[in-house]
């Protein structure tokens, strides 16, 4: 469905450089920091900025579906308005689901977007992407700065329009770890421009694991399945993505309870 190999970008600061394959009818999360290059990422498989190497292969614009934190429609226009540009934009615009869903999220059709709350800005968003038969749907950080009622409107959004065609693909980035582990099938880390870890969202939550150990014990732990090691003051933490060999050969260590921001961190801050 999506297929970015060896992409670069260059900036005086920063430089992108990026493989990911994304597969037809799953959802594919991109997790990192402010910086880390998601969003130079999007716009580079959008072909809003110029690469200076590698392959995109992505489907036709018209099967694509947008959701950019910098870009949509003027906030002086008002949902009436947007429908109009929207059906002159795609030759399958889905007007009546799109009423369907301005009505049920309480999105006034006369009302300039302006005046619209963050989360309904949002909602809106989302709607124009998914509602003209897209084939993919690629989304920088939709669920940023909602409450957990706006945030769960857009996430269910999603799910629906997974349900509605095996062929549907979700590429997403977002802060919010929660919103991946519930979401995702597969998850990339990105940091300074480089993937630093691809995984399903089950392995990373079943075989990986934060181990927590005092001296004695890191010095006699088999160190072979340890990805990242950090030193703390009670001792030492390791991450590891074979949590059931050190379950069953060292029954005494504590095992942290996996979530992807710990994860994370400790890709990036350990040694």
């Amino acid at each position: 469905m999506l297929e970015i190999k060896n992409v670069q970008k260059k900036y005086d600061h920063f430089q992108l450089n990026c493989t990911l394959n994304i597969q037809e009818g799953t959802i594919t999360g991109l997790i990192g920091q402010n910086g880390a290059g998601k969003t130079t990422l999007f716009k580079a498989i959008l072909g809003l900025i110029h690469i200076d190497g590698g392959t995109i292969q992505i489907p036709p614009k018209e099967e694509i579906g947008v959701v950019l934190a910098d870009a949509g429609f003027s906030d002086y226009l008002t949902i009436g308005e947007i429908i109009s540009i929207l059906e002159n934009m795609y030759m399958h615009f889905e007007k009546d689901y799109f009423i369907q869903k301005c009505d049920e999220f309480n999105l006034p059709r006369d009302k300039k977007i302006l005046d619209f709350s963050t989360g309904m800005k949002a909602k809106l968003k989302v709607l124009i992407a998914l509602t003209h038969h897209a084939q993919l749907l690629i989304l920088d950080e939709p669920t940023s700065g909602l409450d957990v009622i706006a945030r769960d409107d857009i996430l269910n959004m999603i799910r629906e329009f997974m349900e509605e065609n095996p062929h549907h693909t979700v590429l997403i980035s977002s802060h919010i770890s929660s919103d991946l582990e519930s979401l995702c099938d597969d998850v990339y880390m990105i940091n300074d421009g480089a993937i630093v870890l691809h995984e399903t969202i089950d392995d990373l939550l079943n075989q990986y694991a934060l181990l927590k150990l005092d001296d004695q014990q890191y010095q006699n732990i088999d160190k072979a399945y340890l990805l990242k090691i950090k030193k703390e003051n009670y001792g030492y933490c390791c991450l590891t993505n074979q949590k059931q060999f050190y379950q069953d050969n060292y029954p005494d260590i504590v095992i942290d309870k996996n979530n992807i921001d710990e994860l994370f961190f400790m890709m990036i801050r350990g040694e």
